[in-house]
């Protein structure tokens, strides 16, 4: 069983470094992506990164340099990493969620080594112009988000529905004026649409299962049915008791109500999350950074550790039902760890199981 174990193991080690990454062009044919939209300077998951636009044939299947290139500069970034140097960001190309490297193939190569969970970068986007179901979506979205500048995730699966929500949340934007409550600045409706009404009722949902009876359909999809025939139709649906008494007859109304029950219903749309961030920082500065790292209210421990890393830092969060553990503690490290000018490098744990000194078996 051994020797099999290891002749799998070796067979897709062998096949990682036969394969290359993807081609930038070849990506942009098959989507006949020509149409440009730039995007500035952002922090990107390095798991997204997949190809390069003139260098793919140099690395393999996980980004690292073939053997028979020259490896220095690959050596000099990857020291100057371990230094806790800052380099500029590199540049990439992207289509839909794909990212391809225009400059900065070795510090990519050497970011995804060392284990870094981002890197910065300034973003090109090519926008998909083939009518396949999937573009017309993904060109739907984008537009969406570009109006309301709401970049969460809101994934529909047919098409038109992004123009319903712009309509529901034009909608909220007249009621809001009427009651005086906001001034008529749509990007700023849709934040409030958003943490008011479409996140409350896609907790609901979820929390009555009713994405296990159409495992193909997304919360979002769910979200636009029940809220177009409750609000837009007047049609009373029988979705569950949880549900059914909850969702009143208009959109305005369901607001009102959410804001009442907050403290009955939202606790129960919310769970605890708990990571361990493991920080390296520039030499010397331990004890600063540790300091700066205990004013943030979610860090509940930093510790100064030997080895690899210089910090492991604990933090205890929570989250809305409807995000997962990675997109708010990656948020959290975006905005709380990594702003730190002093952090070089940061990696996170989520445990996926906890057990208490007693805690039953």
């Amino acid at each position: 069983m051994t020797n099999i174990l290891s002749r799998i193991l070796s067979s897709r080690k062998n096949k990682s470094l036969d394969e290359e990454i993807k081609s930038f062009k070849e990506k942009q044919q098959k989507e006949e992506a020509f149409e440009r939209k730039e995007h500035g300077i952002q922090p990107v998951p390095l798991e997204n990164i997949v190809g390069s636009v003139g260098r793919y044939k140099d690395f393999d299947g996980r980004f690292r340099l073939k053997r028979n290139r020259p490896s220095a500069r690959l050596q000099n970034i990857k020291q100057a990493l371990r230094q806790g140097k800052t380099l500029p960001p590199i540049k990439l190309f992207q289509v839909k969620n794909e990212y391809y490297v225009l400059d900065g193939n070795h510090r990519v190569s050497a970011a995804k080594e060392l284990d870094y969970d981002s890197i910065d970068a300034h973003i090109v986007e090519f926008l998909p112009s083939k009518n396949s179901l999937e573009n017309i979506l993904y060109r739907q979205k984008i537009e969406f988000q570009e109006k309301t500048n709401l970049f969460q995730s809101i994934e529909l699966s047919e098409v038109g529905q992004y123009n319903y929500l712009l309509k529901q949340i034009s909608d909220h934007q007249n009621y809001l004026k009427t009651i005086g409550e906001y001034s008529p600045s749509l990007k700023t409706v849709a934040q409030d649409w958003y943490q008011t009404i479409y996140r409350p009722l896609t907790a609901i949902i979820k929390k009555n299962h009713l994405t296990d009876i159409f495992p193909n359909r997304s919360i979002a999809d769910f979200y636009a049915y029940i809220s177009f025939h409750q609000w837009e139709k007047g049609r009373k649906r029988k979705y569950g008791i949880g549900i059914d008494q909850l969702i009143p007859k208009n959109m305005a109304e369901f607001r009102e109500k959410m804001a009442d029950e907050a403290g009955i219903e939202m606790p129960e749309m919310k769970r605890g999350i708990t990571a361990f961030i493991f920080i390296n920082v520039k030499m010397g500065l331990e004890y600063r950074v540790m300091n700066k790292l205990l004013k943030r209210e979610a860090v509940q421990e930093v510790h100064c550790v030997p080895g690899e890393f210089d910090i492991i830092a604990k933090i205890v969060m929570e989250r809305d039902m409807l995000l997962s553990d990675s997109e708010v503690v990656g948020q959290f490290i975006h905005e709380n760890v990594r702003s730190i000018s002093d952090v070089t490098q940061t990696q996170t744990i989520i445990p996926i199981a906890t057990k208490h000194r007693n805690t039953p078996v």
